[in-house]
């Protein structure tokens, strides 16, 4: 089948929004090491790294990316229990743009504050 995104009802524009979505973004840069490692994160660890998400934006973000293909979901039996997330081949093989586009926004920030600051004097 052939998708087409510019296409009002094509799925691939439904999957488009959902991986431009920034709590999206930060989860699946976030299932990563610094080092670019692959690892699980609990629920907790992806919490606080995730500065000002909510549980419940989390919890349906992480069920959309599971829904998706993108993560998996471990539940170990301990007390208490214990969930953790990691990508799967399909997340991997977004992560390197994801990663990419977070990396563009922090290194470009002070340049588009900058025009930002020229359009709002001329506006």
């Amino acid at each position: 089948m052939q998708y087409d995104a510019f296409l009002a009802q094509c799925p691939s524009r439904q999957l488009l929004d959902r991986i431009a979505n920034k709590w999206v973004t930060l989860v699946l840069a976030a299932l990563r090491d610094c080092d670019g490692e692959p690892r699980p994160l609990r629920y907790s660890e992806l919490a606080r790294r995730l500065d000002g998400v909510s549980q419940k934006m989390l919890t349906q973000t992480l069920r959309a990316l599971e829904r998706d293909g993108l993560v998996t979901r471990t539940v170990v039996a301990t007390v208490p229990v214990t969930v953790s997330y990691e990508l799967t081949g399909l997340g991997h093989s977004l992560h390197d743009t994801i990663r990419g586009l977070k990396a563009w926004a922090e290194t470009h920030m002070d340049d588009v504050h900058a025009h930002r600051e020229t359009y709002d004097r001329g506006a």
